[in-house]
Formats: structure tokens, C-alpha cells, sequence
């Protein structure tokens, strides 16, 4: 269950762009055998009895309490009593950021979440080379990138169940040298049962254009699905036509700007 928040309309092209990302993920996940991706637009389904009977529910929305799972406390509790029965929880970009009266509910959902006020935000360059060996890695290849990251992580204690996967921060770029502070993508084994991955990445389309960024987000959401993942991982072949494809057309007073304006003015980098 691919779960997708709103699309601001009036920003520049496939900046948070959560609905794209979705549907790009359907068609690379509906490739695996006896993989039925459905997608939910909005930040929550229409119809909740859909999260039944998922083997991982996927959310890639806002942050800071404006997730469509947060907006009341039946919502919350049905993502609760999901991963209490096993299903698969996986959050991407600024869906890891709870505000405080919910960060124990999300390091319980999750293993760890974005603080306000303690962890780390920003746009900057981060090379990925060396991956740990988890099942998430497997045929994960390097890439190098501009991207929004959320690090400082407040993570459960001891990171019990958490496997650090990618590290990324302004000092030490993608290198592990960074530490706990700047894990950016994990896996989690909830001591109930059941797995969660996190990837705090992907603040724009253009980062699905790297072959070993969607490898080693389509291997986290199948791990959490409790599929088994393949020595070299899963097929995540796309074209250039077919990520820009999937783009939610948008409207932009700053679409003529400069790049260096632009970052000026949105401290953030142009599709």
C-alpha cells in the first residue's frame, strides 16, 4: 500500500512530489511476482479497509505532524495496530518527522524519528559508495547526490533493532565516519515482530534517476513486506521518459529564475 501526501501545485516541478513518487513505485514494485501495489492519494485512503490487508504500508508525505496518518488519533492508532499485527512500515523523506507528542509512537512504528529541535536538516552533496550487507543493499550501487536529508535521528534506545544503512551530513558527505548523527536510511526489526525502513532522502524526483537510490528503496519496502530479497536485489530499470512521466504538472512564479536565485530565495535546489 503505496500512500502518497497532497502535491502543493503552485511550486516547481517535481519538488515533493509525493504522488509521482508513488506511482513510479507501483510500476517498479508491480514487476516482483505476487506484488499488487495499490496507491492512496491524499495522505490516507479513501477507504481504510484497504491497510488490512497490506503486507507494508509505504508513506511518503509531509512532515511535522501534517502526515495524513496524524490527523486523529483513530489514524494513528490503525498504523499501531498494523505493525502490532506484522504488517511492514516504511516512511520516506519528511514522513520520518514527528512532533513531540508523537515521537514514541513513531520510534515504535519506526525505530527512530526526525526531533525538531534536535535533529538535523538540509541540502547538501553526499557520495554513497560502501553499504553495510543487509538484505536492503543487496545489488545497491553508488551514487552521488544533491539532496534534501533529514539526519540527527532520535532513535530508540541503543538503536535496539535498527540497522544503520546510509549516512549523509554537511561535514562528512556520505561517508560513515558521520556516525549515528548522520544515519539516513535504516531498517528496523520491531521486538513484536514485523520490520520498518526509513529513507530520508528524496526531497525531488530527480533523485529517482539513480539506479542504486531506487534499488535500495524498492528492496526496503519488499524487506518489509517479508519478501525475500534477491542476491543482486530487484529489477528497477526506468528510463529518463518514464521518471518524468510520472511528474505532477505544477505552476511556479520563480520557474525563470536563475539556479542560484532560486537556491537564494527556497534554499533548495531546482528540478
Amino acid at each position: 500500500m503505496l500512500v502518497a501526501g497532497p502535491v502543493k501545485a503552485g511550486d516547481r516541478l517535481g519538488h515533493h512530489d509525493y504522488a509521482a513518487g508513488c506511482r513510479l513505485l507501483a510500476d517498479l514494485l508491480s514487476r516482483v511476482a505476487q506484488v499488487e501495489p495499490i496507491i492512496a492519494l491524499g495522505g490516507w485512503p479513501e477507504d481504510e479497509s484497504v491497510l488490512k490487508n497490506a503486507a507494508a504500508l509505504v508513506f511518503y508525505d509531509k512532515g511535522g505532524g501534517r502526515q495524513g496518518f496524524l490527523a486523529t488519533r483513530d489514524r494513528l492508532a490503525s498504523l499501531e495496530r498494523a505493525t502490532q499485527a506484522g504488517t511492514g512500515m516504511v516512511m520516506i523523506h519528511q514522513t520520518v518527522g514527528f512532533p513531540a507528542a508523537h515521537i514514541e509512537a513513531g520510534k515504535r512504528l519506526l525505530g527512530g524519528v526526525y526531533a525538531s529541535g534536535t535533529s538535523g536538516r538540509g541540502h547538501w552533496v553526499s557520495e554513497h559508495q560502501h553499504f553495510p550487507v543487509h538484505p536492503v543493499t543487496s545489488g545497491v550501487e553508488p551514487w552521488k547526490i544533491l539532496d534534501g536529508w533529514l539526519n540527527g535521528i532520535s532513535f530508540s534506545s541503543g538503536l535496539r533493532g535498527v540497522v544503520p544503512l546510509l549516512w549523509s551530513g554537511k561535514r562528512f558527505a556520505g561517508s560513515q565516519l558521520g556516525g549515528d548523527e548522520n544515519i539516513v536510511a535504516w531498517a528496523y526489526e520491531r521486538s513484536g515482530g514485523g520490520r520498518s525502513f526509513a529513507f530520508t532522502g528524496l526531497d525531488a524526483h530527480s533523485a529517482w534517476s539513480h539506479t542504486g537510490l531506487r534499488r535500495l528503496i524498492v528492496n526496503g519496502i519488499l524487506w518489509s513486506a517479508g519478501v525475500e530479497v534477491p542476491r543482486n536485489g530487484f529489477p528497477v530499470e526506468a528510463s529518463a521518459s518514464m521518471l518524468q512521466s510520472y511528474l505532477t504538472p505544477r505552476y511556479s512564479r520563480f520557474a525563470r529564475l536563475p539556479r542560484k536565485i532560486w537556491r537564494r530565495l527556497t534554499g533548495s535546489p531546482r528540478w
